[in-house]
């Protein structure tokens, strides 16, 4: 299984001399190196050429969950043939556990969990243990922890045809792996028995695998893909070989180490239990060994409970402080001679928040030990530590267009640069403009834009204030749509895929709309408030903010400010710098500058999510039908015509629901002519 870059594009400017020195230098085994590249200068390409000439399994770790599916479909296109995985927080919403002594206030854990990002994660890590070709696109949630992976990878089920095994232990292994067992509701991550055969849903959601009992053997094992499906029904397969079921959750381990684990709990818990006492914690003491009591009860009960990951230490045998496993785990534990290659994409904005993960979540938890809400063990379900991080990366690229002073002393020399834009197109020309009735000269702006069917990014500084301007926008008749980190994972895409198709002419955001986004029909760029200098107004975002009109042969950014900071000073010195370069180089090769022509492609994801949802969805509308033919046939038969007609009409509306959403993938449930009922 090789890399095999698939692309009409060759490498040019400065490209080939980047693509050239990271590629020698990951083969020297060079640990870490930085790609400095403009925006527009084709960074991903220079990427994913370094990755087909190493062919090394590689980690690219993106700041945000928007760019880093923006990168997904980047590298998606560029290895069509290979295994492009998608590895993010699996939360539309996620509220921590968390307690504030000041207020006596215990916040609960509350979180909303997407179960396609949840099946995506599973595809993920199911990919890296079983294969070389493999890039996984993750946000900075992949230094969380997500269990053993020789554990994930120890605990799954090999099985054949031919394999003697009685269906009572297989069933009890399944329970185990944390499938759950559901005749009627089939589903990722669920099974079903009938009769002889054993339908198993695969947790990410890509299959259906069937076994047909013969007593104790199993006779055959047939796969059934959902994805490829064309049918409602799918059509099994026979499958030829072994097959490997992964488990369906991360924090599982077998039946004799959950019973040491448990063990271990009990025994932490009584020597907190004492800790308590001794400071005089009662209240503490009780409601500590009360939470800890009724989650081992689940846990021997099911094999999981809610907040298990608290206990993951246990599961894992880890020693107090160790390090918990994550991504990085996987890759290193699958790739050969443990060498695989991290991307940090937007490094600047990226490292800084792995450095703060950790020292964020051991606060959070201190506080709930304290209390007795939690065991002092839960402080080691917690993020890599930034030394721990640097530890397990055995070669890094750090990719920015505005890389920081860290990432250049840790690369000392090997900094490839990547100013020359192959398009000639030069950064955009800057503005500045008095803050004084701003908003009535963006509106002015916007309105010059839009009479050439060009974009326009607006930049503010809350959330609530970037909902209130789109607002204001849309009262002055402009359409205008606003982003932010409330908006679910899989809808950001979207946004900005509409945006591009010029469905409405305004995005207005805050600093989502910054590193990376790949929007080439955005002309203007209106930084509001220019001058309030901070994170969201410091030289780095800047220029990073400026730089997404730097895709447009018109590209221009207009900064609103009444005086102008040391930040706007540098950034502007930095963006007429590079103007100046790309200028020369067009002069010296006759090159005139072209506007980027990129081809405007659905959401991929949100696709597939929807996709798999209606293909679940009406796989089910297919079995109920199946049953409840059946189930009519034995009324009928039994001379019972009331029930027999009463299931008729409820088959009539299934069959009804699923002609008005999909016509053309009825055959298969029209064996039974519903007519010719009782």
């Amino acid at each position: 299984m090789q890399f095999e870059l698939v692309s009409k594009f060759t490498p040019t400017g400065d490209q080939p001399k980047a693509i050239e020195m990271l590629t020698k230098n990951v083969r020297a085994g060079i640990p870490h190196q930085v790609l400095l590249g403009v925006t527009g200068s084709g960074k991903t390409f220079s990427a994913s050429n370094v990755i087909a000439r190493t062919q090394l399994p590689t980690l690219v770790i993106s700041p945000n969950k928007t760019l880093a599916a923006q990168l997904y479909q980047e590298f998606r296109e560029f290895f069509p043939r290979n295994s492009v995985h998608y590895f993010v927080s699996y939360y539309d919403y996620y509220q921590p556990e968390a307690y504030i002594p000041q207020t006596d206030t215990y916040i609960e854990k509350d979180a909303k969990i997407n179960e396609t990002l949840d099946r995506l994660r599973h595809e993920a890590a199911q990919e890296v243990l079983s294969r070389r070709d493999v890039i996984v696109v993750a946000s900075v949630s992949c230094i969380y922890n997500i269990g053993s992976p020789t554990e994930y990878r120890d605990i799954s089920l090999e099985i054949r045809a031919g394999q003697r095994q009685r269906r009572k232990e297989f069933l009890s292994r399944l329970t185990l792996l944390q499938y759950e067992r559901n005749d009627i509701d089939f589903a990722p991550g669920k099974f079903r028995m009938r009769g002889d055969v054993l339908e198993i849903f695969s947790v990410t959601g890509k299959e259906l695998i069937r076994l047909e009992f013969d007593g104790d053997l199993i006779e055959q094992i047939s796969l059934a893909s959902l994805a490829d499906s064309k049918a409602i029904s799918p059509s099994f397969k026979p499958l030829q070989g072994a097959y490997r079921l992964f488990p369906a959750k991360f924090w599982v381990t077998d039946e004799k180490k959950l019973k040491i684990a448990m063990v271990n709990i009990r025994t932490e818990l009584e020597e907190h239990l004492r800790a308590l006492k001794s400071q005089n914690k009662l209240v503490e003491a009780q409601r500590l060994e009360q939470r800890t009591n009724y989650d081992l009860e689940m846990i021997q009960e099911s094999g999981y409970c809610h907040g298990i990951e608290n206990y993951s230490r246990h599961f894992e045998f880890r020693k107090p402080g160790d390090p918990p496993y994550t991504m990085l785990d996987y890759f290193a534990s699958s790739a050969k001679d443990g060498k695989f290659l991290v991307l940090v994409d937007e490094s600047h904005l990226t490292l800084p928040q792995i450095r703060a993960m950790s020292a964020q979540d051991r606060i959070r938890k201190e506080s709930l030990v304290q209390h007795g809400f939690r065991l002092p063990s839960a402080i080691d379900n917690r993020p890599l530590t930034f030394d721990e991080f640097l530890e397990r990366v055995s070669q890094a690229i750090y990719i920015s267009a505005t890389p920081s002073a860290f990432e250049k002393e840790k690369a000392n020399k090997h900094i490839a640069e990547q100013i020359i834009r192959p398009t000639g197109l030069l950064e955009p020309e800057i503005e500045i403009r008095p803050t004084g009735n701003q908003m009535e000269d963006v509106i002015g702006e916007i309105q010059s834009y839009k009479k050439k069917n060009q974009r326009v990014l607006v930049l503010t500084l809350t959330k609530r204030l970037s909902e209130e301007i789109a607002d204001f926008l849309t009262q002055r008749g402009i359409n205008v749509q606003w982003l932010h980190s409330e908006i679910k994972t899989l809808e950001r895409p979207a946004i900005l895929e509409k945006f591009r198709r010029g469905e409405f002419d305004v995005l207005v955001g805050i600093n989502l709309l910054r590193e990376g986004l790949d929007l080439p029909e955005v002309a203007l760029v209106a930084i509001l408030d220019a001058d309030k200098e901070g994170f969201l107004r410091n030289d780095t975002t800047l220029i990073q903010t400026m730089g997404r009109a730097a895709r447009h042969i018109e590209g221009k950014a207009i900064l609103y400010a009444d005086k102008i900071t040391g930040s706007m000073e540098r950034a502007i010195a930095e963006i007429h710098r590079r103007r100046e370069i790309q200028r020369a180089y067009n002069a010296e090769h006759g090159l005139t500058p072209q506007a980027i022509q990129k081809e405007i492609r659905s959401w991929e994801l949100l696709e597939q999510q929807h996709k798999h949802e209606t293909a679940v969805a009406e796989f089910g509308a297919v079995q109920d039908i199946k049953l409840l033919e059946k189930e009519m046939k034995e009324a009928a038969k039994d001379m019972d015509f009331e029930r027999a007609a009463e299931i008729r009409d409820l088959i009539s509306k299934i069959k009804k629901k699923l002609e008005n959403s999909r016509p053309t993938r009825l055959e298969e449930t029209k064996n039974y002519d519903t007519k010719k009922m009782p």
